[in-house]
This record gives C-alpha cells, structure tokens and sequence, in this order.
C-alpha cells in the first residue's frame, strides 16, 4: 500500500480535528450568509476552501468554525457580530444534518464519528467578542462556543496580542479573571494570537490545558504569531495542545520577508495592508508580479510537526489549517481536502500511525474532555464571578454610558500578513 493509501486509511479511523476554519467569516463577506448562494453540500472550490465534499475528502472528522469578529468592532457591535457568527454555524448544523453534527463535549465528537458526521464545534476569536464582560462569556458557552481566543490582531483592554504593541505584560488582572471563568465552565483558552507575555501568564493562572488553535513553531520561522519552545515546552505539564497551522507567512521565512515588503508596498500607495477593494489587489498584484512570492509546500508544514513533537511531544500536537482565512497556502494544501497529502508525508518521514492518531483526533478530544473534568470539579468550589474589569483594573470602558461593557474604540486591524478575511 502506498503512503497517500495508508493516509486515507487512518484518516477513516482516525480523522482530522481541525483547530480553526473561518468559513462563517467567508459567508459573511461573500454572500451576507445567504446559505443558498453558498452551498456548502456542493463544490465550492471557485470561492471557497471548504466544502462538505472536500471535508470528506481530505477525512476531516471535526471542525472548530471559527466565530471570528473583526477587532475594529467594539462593545456591542462586537456582540452582535458574535452571534451573528454562531448563528450562521448553527445554521449551517441545521441545513445539513446528514453530514454535520453539532458538538459542545468530547463524547458528542466521539459520537459524530461513530454516525459518519462531522462535528461542528465553535470557537470565538478574539476576546473584544465579549464586550469586557464575563456574563456575554457564559452567553457564548452557553450557545456552543468552546473555545476563545484571548485576542486577535490587536491588543485589548485585559490582554496583549503578538501583532501589536504589549501594554499589559500579558494579562491584567481582569485577563486573568476571564482565564479562571473559561476554566470554571469548561471553554478553552485558545493561546493563538497573543503575545508570548499573554502565552506565559494564561499557562500561569489555567488550571485547565490550553489551546493553540492555528500557530506553528517560532524557532523554525521567527513570526510573532508562533509559539516560542519555552512555552511549547510547558504544555505537558499543562495537558494543552499546539495545532499548527498552514499560513504561509506564519511557516515560511522567505514569506514572512515577502509579506513585508508586499504590506509596505501597500502603505506607499496608500493602502491599508488589509485592503481588499480592487484597487488594493490591483496593487498586490503587481508587486506580485515584480517580485514572485515563495511558495510553502506539505514539507514546510511537516518540518514544524517534527519540531514541535520534538519539544512538546506528540501528545500535544494538532492541525488547524486555518482554511477560509486567509488567500494564499502551502503547495500540496491548497483546500480542507489536502490533509492525506500531509499524512503521508509524516509517514514518510517516519511518525507510526499512532502518532498520527493522536496528532489527527485523540490529543484534541482529550484537551476538551480534560477542560470538562477541571470544569466539572471547580463547580463545587466557586460560581459564576461578577467581577468587573473596574473592580479589577480600575478601568471605565468608553462605552459603558451606552450600557454595554465595551472597549475603547480601536484602530483598524493590524496587518500580520497579507489582505485577508480573518486568519
């Protein structure tokens, strides 16, 4: 049997948890989440990565969509935006039945595989989502969210992000309030995003394993987005997992050079980085074509994998492609259907098919099984908090007088790469 073989064989024993799609986000820009005009039953490669063919395909058994929120949208409209995310993925749960299966727990993924579903699981991205305000976090538990990250692209009023400037030192202490309420209902504290400051003080104060839902290594490509080996190193003390991810510019050097030269090229004509309106790709395209941008390929991918098992171990890996998040990715890994291609190669390069087990879908359902089991014994200790980010930081978030615990206004997204849905 040949290596693509022996891949598509474990993946239908053992499929993908993917950590991180942004397809709702997709919907939302492409069609106003007009599920019609974007069925995902059929092939959408003409607009999309993914597809319920491809998911098949490329044996994906479970998918965190991400309910990502942009982080120029504050306070309430950040609320809105959030749900407006989880009820197109409830949505989409409800339109296809016969291949998604809504999953708030550990023994729904199990039970999703055993049907020949796809567990549909939500992750927020981007801690702005809850407006500062730990009753909109229950809110989204409540409605399936299982994971959050602390951040997006920009620093917020309790945590600092890896894409700009840190003026927290990690976590304020109402940062470190929203970590223990994660942990006492049972939510990931997704880690992607932040600042390697915010890494240290969530590994500090969880007691609960956390999550990496869509970063790669930072000493095989020095991006601010990825996971310095200090902090990969403590995650078996902490049970969590690191799922790599396949953004280009995250994985590849060359790349990450090229993104920044692309995004400067933008800033001179004017143009903010993030700029997607026809004019904008005009730009990118042209530069594009004076200067040929490097390609990562599967074997980019699978050098993080060997570097992360090497340091974490390979009970604290996993993938989270980050389809639908971004324009441009690895050779090989072009849509959600291109996982066996990767499986092979880490055959190839000699992980035994339990390894890949665990990377594909163990260590994942154990993370959210271990943060139910911390959940289910911090209940008896403590209820809901009603701190408040006053109580704690003695801060007056500028919104307040409209009556929603919202932040400050902040600036437009911060570009970590290039033009891009959400990433």
């Amino acid at each position: 049997m040949d290596l693509l073989a022996r891949a598509q064989e474990l993946l239908a024993a053992h499929p993908v948890v993917d950590g991180h799609n942004d397809l709702p986000w997709r919907l939302r820009e492409q069609v106003h989440y007009d599920l019609e005009r974007r069925d995902i039953a059929t092939d959408q490669s003409a607009h999309l990565h993914t597809d319920i063919p491809r998911l098949r395909a490329g044996g994906v058994g479970a998918q965190f969509w991400s309910v990502y929120v942009r982080s120029d949208l504050t306070g309430g409209d950040a609320v809105v935006a959030v749900l407006e995310q989880i009820d197109c993925v409830l949505r989409l749960v409800d339109r296809h039945p016969d291949a998604l299966r809504l999953a708030v727990t550990a023994d729904d993924m199990e039970a999703a595989r055993a049907e020949g579903r796809i567990a549909s699981l939500m992750g927020a991205e981007g801690g702005h989502s809850i407006a500062n305000s730990l009753g909109v976090l229950r809110m989204l538990y409540t409605l399936g969210v299982r994971y959050m990250t602390l951040t997006h692209n920009d620093t917020i009023d309790w945590a600092d992000s890896a894409t700009d400037e840190a003026r927290h030192g990690g976590l304020t202490a109402f940062g470190e309030e929203v970590v223990r309420e994660m942990n006492r209902l049972g939510m990931l504290v997704d880690l992607s995003h932040v600042s390697p400051g915010t890494m240290r003080a969530a590994l500090r104060v969880s007691e609960a394993p956390v999550l990496f839902s869509h970063s790669s290594s930072r000493a095989v490509c020095d991006h601010v987005r990825n996971i310095p080996d200090d902090v990969l190193e403590q995650l078996p003390r902490n049970g969590g997992v690191a799922m790599a991810t396949f953004v280009p510019q995250f994985i590849l050097p060359a790349a990450a050079e090229w993104i920044v030269g692309a995004n400067e090229n933008m800033k001179a004509h004017g143009l903010h980085p993030l700029d997607q309106s026809p004019k904008a790709q005009a730009v990118q395209e042209a530069y594009s074509a004076a200067h040929p941008r490097p390609l990562a390929d599967i074997g980019t991918v699978a050098d993080h994998l060997d570097h992360m098992r090497e340091v974490a171990g390979v009970d604290h890996l996993g993938l989270g492609g980050d389809y639908d998040g971004v324009v441009h990715l690895p050779e090989g890994l072009g849509d959600v259907s291109g996982y066996p291609r990767l499986f092979a190669e880490l055959l190839r390069r000699g992980w035994s098919e339990d390894d890949l087990a665990k990377l594909a879908w163990r260590n994942a359902v154990r993370v959210l099984r271990d943060a139910g089991s911390v959940a289910a014994g911090l209940a008896g200790k403590r209820g809901p908090s009603t701190a408040s980010i006053e109580d704690l930081d003695g801060y007056v978030p500028a919104r307040r007088a409209r009556g929603i615990a919202g932040s400050a206004p902040q600036a437009a997204p911060r570009g970590e790469g290039e033009a891009r849905t959400a990433g």
